[in-house]
């Protein structure tokens, strides 16, 4: 019982990372002596140091003879740091419990082996649902090299993500757009298409009550490079990135006028005149993007999920009513003829914003992996 709830502490400190560490993964650790917690610690920006150096400093002398509680498999490899499993060692460190091995499949177990054979106990596997969820999108990304894809839609109860004039604020409460915001935060990217931007004029930046938000890269699809000169996504201050992806169809003289703006335009593969999102993702993965959230609209959503890009969605629903067939849809465009071909999704968890519900889930795909 004393394993679940000191991992737990350090899960909690592991979380202070979200939006900061990436492409590394958060990582909490704990140093508990005696019953007592001593040292604390995670790990706060890529490059910097680990959680487990951060608790052993914060523990000195006492982490002779103490337990380490970290979510993620210590390192035992050199890279911008030095492997912790030499920290852990020389501070005389008896016991490590740690949530979860390593799923980078370079260095899988690796850490714990040299912990072992250097005679320190090592206990593996406590709170590893919880700590799998928390570096979901390392362990995508770092084991496919591609972005894990969060889908994002907000919808009325009869699944309308807009009125038929295109009117859609606001869907849902200010708790949920909150909510979103933190969304934001998480991931690297977000991605919308070009009639997101014509309709709706975002920035797509990050706004946090108490905090400062991290920006993430602007992704637009636009295979024509059709959105406006003048568009706010364009034209702001966020030191983030905004990419526009085009088809080999984009007006030349259009795009140089933007790109005089810092913005970036890089030319993908399409089919059927849309961008081809299988590939680019790889392409995403080649920047080191390693999480993207996609917010809409309804074509986007409708073609990533085709694609077979999506790994979470988080749906939004609003006790409103249209009442009509008008609206716009969570989805447009064709789908399947048969139920059975139908999407599924496991792990379905349900939150409230106020009075809206988002269900949260993992899509299956047709290989039947998550």
């Amino acid at each position: 019982m004393d394993d679940i709830f000191y991992m737990k502490m350090a899960l909690d400190l592991a979380a202070k990372g979200i939006g900061y560490t990436a492409p590394n993964p958060m990582v909490g650790a704990v140093v508990v002596k005696e019953g007592k917690v001593v040292g604390k610690g995670w790990h706060q920006y890529p490059g910097g140091p680990h959680a487990e150096v951060y608790a052993l400093d914060d523990a000195g002398p006492h982490a002779k003879g103490a337990d380490i509680y970290v979510t993620l498999e210590p390192c035992n490899h050199h890279g911008k740091t030095p492997p912790c499993t030499d920290k852990i060692i020389g501070s005389g460190i008896r016991r490590v419990v740690m949530a979860m091995e390593d799923p980078n499949p370079d260095v899988a177990g690796g850490g714990a082996q040299r912990l072992e054979q250097a005679g320190i106990e090592v206990v593996s596997g406590v709170c590893e649902i919880q700590a799998r969820r928390l570096i979901e999108f390392f362990t995508k990304y770092v084991t496919t090299k591609r972005p894990f894809v969060i889908l994002k839609l907000a919808a009325t109860l009869d699944g309308r993500i807009a009125a038929r004039s295109g009117d859609s604020k606001w869907v849902t409460s200010e708790a949920s757009r909150r909510y979103v915001h933190e969304l934001r935060h998480a991931a690297d990217a977000i991605m919308v298409g070009a009639n997101t931007i014509k309709t709706d004029d975002p920035q797509l930046t990050t706004r946090l009550e108490g905090k400062e938000g991290k920006n993430p890269k602007r992704i637009i699809l636009d295979t024509n490079l059709s959105i406006p000169e003048d568009s706010k996504v364009l034209h702001n201050d966020s030191p983030s990135d905004t990419i526009i992806i085009t088809g080999s169809s984009a007006p030349s003289g259009k795009r140089k006028q933007i790109e005089k703006t810092g913005v970036q335009i890089f030319e993908a593969k399409t089919i059927d005149h849309l961008i081809d999102l299988n590939d680019l993702m790889a392409q995403l993965g080649q920047m080191r993007i390693t999480s993207l959230l996609i917010e809409g609209g309804s074509r986007v959503a409708a073609s990533a999920l085709k694609a077979g890009i999506v790994d979470k969605i988080c749906f939004f629903y609003a006790p409103k009513i249209l009442g009509g067939d008008d609206g716009v849809p969570m989805l447009r465009g064709p789908g399947p003829e048969l139920m059975k071909q139908s999407i599924a999704v496991k792990d379905i968890t349900v939150q409230w914003f106020d009075d809206d519900v988002m269900i949260e889930g993992y899509v299956i795909h047709s290989s039947g992996s998550a």
